[in-house]
Formats: structure tokens, C-alpha cells, sequence
């Protein structure tokens, strides 16, 4: 039996809407979302970015769900609508997550309404249908709008009473999931991001620390750093470079926690950024890299990128050393320093000899020696640079050995 509507005026039943009006509204339906969005957007300018943005689609599909489930229910009272349910409750969500009351909304879906209710019209003078039928139309159409209003209500008030807790959980995950490495799952973290109140920046600087971490370090952060403090490798990120400001919350929420800052990166690189970071923790305990409370990954690149890959640096320095082979270790060892000195620092004999501790004409002849063994290599650019970098490499890897 079709659902027999009361008029709001009076209170005495209206005309039932007959079955067969589905039939005639159905078909007007795609009509209807496109001219529902544009004139949402007109009224309401802050909707445009919803309607033309990466979720438009979700958007499109929750304007659909609501008319066709309207549709449907005058076709068949009683038909549940979960689909329906769920878009609308997000549509609440999104509000609160933008920071708006549900005026707005409400008012988008009041006009929709008008919209429909328009169209209903149209559809009553080309097929001659009753007043009393459209007035049962408008009736049943506004207690409609109410139940979405409800429904998108139930979704504002759980962002709202979201708990802090749940909060942290979000952003916790929301830093896993940028930390995983490209490519990012965009969709996943443009939702994440409504439901912890947090913008993905356009960079963003990680942070090694070393545990364990204090309970406090959390509470001076600011409010958009996401952190997970629990972790063995525990680590931060930090919105955006890491500006004077942040250098100071920083300096004050770790409290003497040890930590290395990462390079600012792409969010895309984060998983890099940190890893560097780390990298850097353990040139620290290898003594390397001096200790220092906050020590900066940028000030270490070379040294990050020599020691990248120990065994292929040792097979590097074995291939370019290797016309020292046949000398005795001690003097092998002399001259190794007094090249890597000299091929480092392009300086003349005498200030070579200072660096290392010994005369100028000991140096002239250490290098004599060098010429006689190495001969043109020492000319040709690209072997010099391969000669200079193994070089550079075993004097931090003897830092390590002899400390």
C-alpha cells in the first residue's frame, strides 16, 4: 500500500503517493544532481571545492543515494537504505571536520529539496496530476530532509566527541602510512587526515630519537607534529623545514632526549628523510659522527654517503690503493694519510707537513713517491675523485676502529 502522508497545516491525511510517481521520477534523477550541484554552489561557495575536488565522485554518489533512495521508498515503502545511511552520516563528518556548524548543510539540503520539489511540479502539469498529490509530494519530500538532517547529525557528533586518544591512534597511523614509502595511498591519507584535523604539508623534516623517551617529550609538541615516542626506533614529524620556532619546541619538548633531524623532504620521501636520520644515530655511537643533543643530518651528507655502503667503498679503495700494494704497512700507511691529506686539502708542502705532523721536504718526497707509484692517475679527473672519496672513506671507518 502506498504511505499515506499527513498535511502539516492540518493535520488530516493526504492523498497517498501512488506508486507509479516513482516511475515518473526516476528518470529525472541525473537531471537533478547536476542541477542540485550547481545551485548548492551558487548558494554556497564553500561547497565548490567538495563538488570539484578528489572526492567529487563521493560526493555525486551521496546526492544520488539520497534522491534514489526517496525514489525507491515511494515505490517501495519500508525499503532500507544503508548506502544512503553511511554517505549522509559522512557528509556530517565532513562538516566537522571542516570546522563548520550543520546551518550549512542543512541549508544545502533544504534547497535541494526546493529543487525537487520544482521539478515534481513540472512533472505534475506535463502528466495533469492533482495539487493534493504534489502537496503529499512536498509533504513526504521535507520529512525526508529531516531524516537526512538526522542522519548527517549522527555523523558530525562522532567527530565531535571523538576522544583525544582516538585522535593520537589516527595520527599515529596517518604517520605509518606516510612513512611507508611511495607511493602514498592517497585516498587513504586524504581521509585519515579529515578524521586526526590534520593537512598533509607539501614537506615535512622526520625526526630520529633515540629511546627510551620520556612521557613529557608528547606534551611540548605542537599540535600538528605527529609522533609515535613508543616505538624501538621512535621518530617525529615535523610539518613544513625546520624553522627557528620549530628548532625551539623542538629543543624544549626533548628535553635532552638524543635526536637527530632529517633532511626536509616531499612527504613522499619521508621514509628516506628518517632513515638518514637513524643512519646518523648509529654513526654517533660508532664515533664517527660527535655526540650532541640535537645533531642535524644536513651537516653529515658526505659522510652518510661514503659509509652508504662500507663493503662497496672497501672494494672501491682496494681498487684505487692498489699500486701502494707492495709496500711494507707503515709505510703504506704514511703515505695513504699524506695523499689523502694532499688530494683533500690541494694545499702546498708546507702547510701539508703541518696538518701531519712532519717537514715540508718529507712531505716533497712522500709525494715524489706517490707520483712514481700512481703516475698519470693522479691527472685524470674521474680517478682522482674515485682515488679522493675511497680515501675520505677509510679515514672515517679508521675513526671508528682506533677511538
Amino acid at each position: 500500500m502506498p504511505a499515506v502522508t499527513q498535511s502539516p497545516e492540518t493535520g488530516e491525511p493526504l492523498d497517498p503517493l501512488p506508486r507509479e510517481f516513482a516511475e515518473l521520477m526516476r528518470p529525472e534523477i541525473p537531471g537533478l544532481i547536476k542541477e542540485i550541484g550547481v545551485e548548492i554552489q551558487r548558494a554556497y561557495p564553500v561547497y565548490a571545492h567538495l563538488f570539484n575536488g578528489p572526492h567529487s565522485d563521493a560526493i555525486r554518489q551521496g546526492v544520488e543515494q539520497a534522491l534514489a533512495a526517496f525514489v525507491e521508498r515511494v515505490a517501495a515503502p519500508g525499503t532500507q537504505s544503508a548506502l544512503r545511511d553511511e554517505l549522509i552520516r559522512k557528509f556530517g563528518r565532513v562538516e566537522a571536520y571542516e570546522g563548520r556548524d550543520l546551518d550549512t548543510l542543512q541549508g544545502a539540503y533544504r534547497l535541494g529539496a526546493r529543487i525537487a520539489l520544482r521539478r515534481a511540479k513540472s512533472i505534475g502539469r506535463t502528466y495533469n496530476l492533482s495539487p493534493t498529490l504534489i502537496l503529499a509530494f512536498a509533504d513526504a519530500l521535507f520529512a525526508y530532509v529531516e531524516e537526512l538532517e538526522a542522519l548527517s547529525r549522527e555523523g558530525y557528533v562522532m567527530v565531535q566527541t571523538r576522544t583525544v586518544a582516538d585522535v593520537a591512534a589516527l595520527r599515529r597511523q596517518l604517520l605509518h602510512l606516510v612513512l611507508a614509502g611511495p607511493p602514498l595511498p592517497r585516498t587513504t591519507i586524504a581521509e585519515l587526515c579529515k578524521e586526526a584535523s590534520w593537512q598533509l604539508p607539501a614537506e615535512c623534516t622526520l625526526v630520529a630519537l633515540r629511546p627510551p623517551v620520556a612521557d613529557l617529550v608528547q606534551a611540548g609538541l605542537d599540535r600538528d607534529v605527529l609522533a609515535d615516542l613508543g616505538l624501538p626506533q621512535p621518530h617525529l614529524l615535523i610539518p613544513g623545514p625546520l624553522t627557528p620556532e620549530r628548532l625551539a619546541m623542538l629543543g624544549s619538548a626533548l628535553a635532552g632526549t638524543p635526536a637527530v633531524v632529517g633532511l626536509t623532504v616531499p612527504p613522499g620521501q619521508a621514509a628516506h628523510s628518517v632513515r638518514w636520520a637513524r643512519r646518523v644515530l648509529e654513526l654517533i655511537d660508532d664515533g664517527i659522527v660527535p655526540d650532541a643533543p640535537l645533531v642535524r643530518c644536513e651537516d653529515h651528507l658526505t659522510t652518510l654517503w661514503l659509509l652508504a655502503d662500507p663493503a662497496l667503498t672497501a672494494q672501491l679503495a682496494t681498487r684505487e690503493l692498489a699500486p701502494l700494494d707492495g709496500l711494507s704497512g707503515t709505510r703504506r700507511d704514511r703515505l695513504i694519510e699524506t695523499l689523502r691529506v694532499h688530494v683533500s686539502t690541494r694545499a702546498p708542502a708546507e702547510q701539508v707537513g703541518e696538518m701531519l705532523g712532519v717537514h715540508a721536504q718529507t712531505v716533497r718526497y712522500r709525494l715524489r713517491n706517490l707520483d712514481n707509484h700512481f703516475g698519470d692517475r693522479l691527472l685524470d679527473p674521474d680517478r682522482r675523485f674515485a682515488l679522493e672519496a675511497a680515501l675520505r672513506s677509510l679515514h672515517l671507518q679508521g675513526a671508528r676502529r682506533t677511538d
